[in-house]
């Protein structure tokens, strides 16, 4: 982990890091960017997001805007449709439930439409700077079982394995770490092991071979 450390600097960060470092960690920003990143490429995250905010920054004025208006705004993200509903129902859920903010534990933001443990975790670890939370997307579950740390079938149970193979001062790095390191060296078919610095300690689990021919 401190050679990630050393090793990702300069590198293009995750979009969702993007967003929470210019917006001053804006739990709701942090929250909304992380809904539209699934399956989604960080260009396009980050190029959605930034419409999105352009024309509505808090959760009443999001709310305010039809699901329409939201689809455009997002669009072409994965599922933009679908998100759009997830977006403008959280908005409208804060606003009623929680006066407006993002609420601050796990449990709470389940219960927001299109929420799960990924994005709860990583809303809790940049908005609120958690040291107790580990977010597992496909990059972070991808790179923990190819170096061996974990034996894991789905990113849930790789998160809960993670809590107990890995020391808990690195739990709010992981996934900036992995993530950084899984879109710019260990990717997903055919990784760049030969220009990754921590090729000695890695099993290369899975790793697909390059053909010769």
């Amino acid at each position: 982990m401190r050679t990630l450390a050393l090793e990702i600097d300069g590198l293009e960060l995750p979009a969702v890091e993007k967003i929470s470092n210019s917006q001053e960690e804006d739990p709701f920003q942090v929250l909304i960017a992380t809904l539209l990143s699934a399956r989604t490429q960080d260009a396009t995250t980050l190029a959605a997001s930034t419409r999105l905010f352009r024309a509505a920054r808090t959760p009443k004025t999001m709310a305010r805007l039809s699901v329409r208006q939201i689809e455009r705004l997002i669009y072409p993200v994965s599922f933009y449709r679908h998100k759009a509903k997830h977006v403008k129902a959280t908005c409208r859920m804060l606003v009623s439930r929680f006066g407006g903010r993002v609420p601050t534990t796990m449990e709470e933001l389940l219960t927001l439409p299109g929420v799960g443990r990924k994005t709860a975790n990583l809303v809790l670890i940049l908005a609120f700077k958690s040291l107790e939370n580990i977010c597992v997307d496909t990059h972070v579950h991808r790179i923990s079982n190819r170096l061996g740390w974990v034996r894991t079938n789905t990113p849930d149970e790789t998160e809960q394995a993670l809590y107990r193979a890995t020391a808990s001062r690195w739990w709010p790095y992981i996934n900036l770490y992995l993530v950084t390191w899984g879109q710019n060296v260990c990717r997903p078919v055919y990784p760049r092991c030969g220009a990754c610095a921590i090729e000695p300690y890695c099993p290369k689990v899975g790793v697909t071979v390059a053909s010769k021919t």
